[in-house]
């Protein structure tokens, strides 16, 4: 009888330690990768260039007299910028004129004389000499007409460059000089006048490092995602206060070398602007298409930890014990899910919620997260745990 109530309280004791040890194991929340065909996004960072971009300079000399546009507004190509005084100019196109008009009566003089030469000649009135020289005199008065025709069509040209016009649709700078000042034009140092930036399309200029070059170079290789070189692939873009990816275009160029002192290859892609949201000089953050459908595992991206250089994951193996896994990382889905691209199985059960109560080798007390909602919540708890073991 004695035994058998040593025996009874043994096994009480036994159960008792037994519920113990199961209630000192933490409550985690754990789910199973989601597997979903995605395909790549690679992001850079870049600035907007305008398509067409001009300095504004004179291409005469002369004094400013007057300027029509409007500082920071939309000029279309041939619009009225700027007037350069042009009294000079046509003073200088009625002189060409005058001589012009010189030549063509010396011309039409030594026409006559060649006519009459010719008359004489064949009644063999005046020598073979003497006719050609008025041959060469007629050719002569020729010669002379046609540079006095050059001389009337520059003096008309640079008369037209007094009248400086919008060589671009685009939107114009501010003035660098006031009406009255003395303009020089027609050289190197020609004075600038304001600078016009085309703003429907736009570019958008990034660089991407020589693995990314490599790797869509081999993909091009195998036929698994196409050139941007010779395929418009497409992209996305968001600004500095966007959250999301709203913008699309498609890439234009890729450059034909690597930058020596960089190591990276320049890419350049064209965006839609008409409402002039994007300007030249401005930041963006780009997506560019880097791969084929695949199909893929993916894991909340708060569910993924730093062990120095190295990405891990914690899982919940079939003893309930805690295991952290390294992990190689993929690209950031919506929905704030990451792809791993190795390291992890469809079939493990991974910590996504109270992660700070999990503790590699110790057991802990799994609870499935069969809705998004309470993954969201999981990720919430994370976050809440964090802010607690930072306080």
């Amino acid at each position: 009888m004695l035994r058998v109530g040593l025996i009874v309280l043994a096994l009480l004791a036994g159960c008792s330690g037994s519920e113990e040890a199961t209630q000192s194991a933490p409550e985690v929340t754990v789910q199973t990768p989601e597997v979903r065909t995605i395909v790549d996004w690679d992001e850079y960072t870049g600035q907007f260039e305008a398509v067409e971009s001009v300095e504004v300079r004179a291409r005469v000399s002369g004094y400013l007299q007057q300027i029509y546009f409007r500082e920071g507004s939309i000029v279309r190509r041939g619009t009225l910028l700027a007037q350069i005084d042009p009294r000079p100019f046509q003073a200088a196109l009625a002189e060409s004129r005058a001589a012009l008009q010189g030549a063509l009566t010396r011309r039409d003089l030594a026409v006559a004389d060649l006519q009459r030469a010719e008359l004489l000649l064949s009644e063999q009135a005046i020598s073979q000499e003497e006719y050609d020289a008025r041959v060469q005199a007629q050719r002569e008065t020729q010669t002379s007409v046609a540079a006095a025709q050059a001389a009337v069509r520059q003096a008309q040209l640079e008369l037209g460059f007094t009248q400086i016009r919008a060589p671009v649709t685009g939107r114009i700078g501010a003035r660098e000089i006031t009406v009255g000042n003395l303009v020089s034009g027609g050289g190197p140092t020609s004075t600038l006048l304001t600078t016009i930036f085309s703003v429907d399309p736009i570019y958008f200029t990034f660089t991407a490092n020589e693995a990314a070059y490599l790797n869509y170079y081999r993909q091009n290789r195998e036929g698994s995602r196409p050139s941007s070189r010779d395929v418009a692939n497409p992209v996305r873009l968001r600004l500095q206060d966007e959250e999301a990816f709203v913008h699309e275009g498609r890439m234009t160029f890729v450059d034909n070398r690597v930058d020596p002192d960089t190591g990276t290859v320049e890419g350049r892609a064209i965006f839609e602007n008409d409402d002039g949201l994007f300007i030249p000089g401005m930041f963006g953050r780009l997506q560019l298409l880097g791969s084929s459908e695949y199909e893929a595992i993916l894991v909340p991206d708060a569910a993924i930890l730093s062990d120095q250089s190295n990405k891990i994951v914690m899982v919940v193996n079939a003893e309930d014990i805690v295991e952290p896994r390294t992990v190689e990382l993929g690209s950031l889905q919506e929905g704030n899910m990451r792809v791993i691209r190795s390291g992890l199985a469809r079939t493990d059960r991974v910590i996504v919620g109270g992660l700070m109560r999990a503790r590699p080798g110790n057991p802990v007390v799994p609870v499935v997260a069969d809705e998004p909602a309470e993954a969201e919540a999981a990720e919430r708890q994370n976050a809440t745990d964090d802010a607690a073991n930072a306080s």
